[in-house]
């Protein structure tokens, strides 16, 4: 009689070494839920990898990978934080050798920080012991965090968009109030061009860095030439940049900022939404209205 093993191991090389390839052709970062959206453009899934375990909300071969990511990770292939999945230059390496090798790889990877680390108990046996049939508890947790936090991430970006660029910049604006600064200028409805918001870190801008940030909201991503033009707009010394696309930068607006001769920060979505998440209970209630969070304490695995 076939055992339920073969199924869930061959379920978790395929669709492992299908995520790793996914990330590395998307620059080696994603979020976790749109890495499972590629999945199977990329891989055939059996009738059996598509069905639910029973009382649980998810396909199988999701939970697989998401069971079989955690060794990933411990394996120093892959990084999971909040929601993102970030290949590692081992990881990228190891998906050249494909799917089978890659997947041996990952367990004599977790098996050495098993070794490492015998008290932990949070590894792909525990599926491979259970026949395939249910997750180990732990790692059902690690599961449903991830799904939880990229969904949460999800729909901050979506109240996001629905803001428009003015209302975007106000809450640029609370953010920096939120971190301790001033923000004695925020460019008014209707202005074009120049600076949007203006932030010192006291009252009379007398104490360095003061900064003049640049916004720009549901567009196409922040390109070189406007990072140059920013750069052009820091006049005196103690001037810094922030630049916040929530589009995203082109690879030569990153450069621009890494080359320039007076720091120019590069903020995206995401990294907004960290720092919003970050410095929330320092803001006052009028700023926190703006983008209002409600926390949620979650048992995190013992990864």
């Amino acid at each position: 009689m076939k055992s339920e093993k073969a199924p869930s191991i061959e379920a978790a090389t395929k669709t492992l070494h299908a995520a790793l390839a996914i990330l590395k052709e998307n620059g080696g970062e994603m979020k976790s839920s749109d890495v499972m959206k590629l999945i199977p453009q990329r891989v055939e899934l059996t009738e059996w990898e598509k069905s639910r375990y029973e009382n649980r909300p998810y396909e199988r071969w999701k939970a697989i990978l998401s069971f079989y990511s955690i060794d990933a990770s411990k394996a120093g292939f892959l990084i999971k934080k909040r929601g993102n999945w970030y290949l590692t230059p081992e990881g990228s390496e190891a998906v050249a050798s494909g799917p089978d090798k890659l997947f041996e790889k990952v367990r004599e990877g977790y098996k050495s920080w098993r070794l490492a680390n015998p008290k932990v108990v949070t590894s792909g046996d525990e599926l491979e012991e259970s026949n395939g049939i249910e997750v180990a508890e732990e790692k059902d947790t690690a599961i449903t965090l991830d799904d939880i936090q990229g969904q949460a991430l999800d729909g901050i970006k979506a109240y996001l968009d629905s803001r428009n660029p003015y209302e975007f910049q106000d809450i640029c604006a609370a953010l920096l109030r939120g971190m301790g600064y001033y923000t004695p200028f925020v460019a008014p409805r209707g202005r074009d061009g120049g600076i949007d918001i203006i932030a010192y870190r006291d009252p009379l801008g007398t104490v360095t860095p003061r900064i003049r940030l640049q916004v720009k909201h549901r567009d196409s991503k922040a390109t070189g030439a406007e990072v140059h033009q920013l750069l052009g707009l820091l006049r005196n010394d103690g001037d810094v940049g922030i630049f916040i696309s929530t589009g995203g930068f082109t690879p030569d607006a990153v450069s621009a900022s890494r080359n320039s001769r007076i720091h120019i920060e590069l903020i995206d979505e995401e990294r907004f939404i960290r720092l919003w998440q970050d410095f929330y209970p320092k803001m006052m209630d009028e700023d926190k209205a703006l983008l209002p969070l409600v926390p949620v304490y979650l048992l995190a695995p013992s990864e």
